[in-house]
C-alpha cells in the first residue's frame, strides 16, 4: 500500500504547483518524504526509489530539481 503512495503523490504534483516547488527544493530523500507525509502519503526511501525509476525524464523533471543529473536528487549514486 505505501508503494502506491508514492505513485499517488508523483500524481498528485503534477497537478500542484507548490508541491513541484517545495519537492524541487528538497536535496535529501528523508526531506522529500517528510514533506510527502505532511500531505498524507507514507513511503520509505527504498519505495520513492522504486517509484522514481518508473518515470520518464520529463515526469521527473517536473518533481525534482532540474539542475541535478539525472535521478541523483534524491538517490546520489
Amino acid at each position: 500500500m505505501t508503494q502506491q503512495n508514492a505513485a499517488r503523490l508523483f500524481q498528485a504534483v503534477k497537478e500542484d504547483q507548490a508541491l513541484q516547488e517545495r519537492l524541487k527544493v528538497t536535496a535529501d530523500p528523508e526531506a522529500f518524504i517528510k514533506i510527502a507525509q505532511e500531505r498524507g502519503y507514507d513511503f520509505t526511501a527504498k519505495e520513492l526509489d522504486s517509484e522514481i525509476s518508473k518515470l520518464s525524464e520529463e515526469d521527473l523533471a517536473t518533481i525534482v530539481n532540474p539542475g541535478w543529473g539525472t535521478r541523483r536528487h534524491i538517490h546520489p549514486r
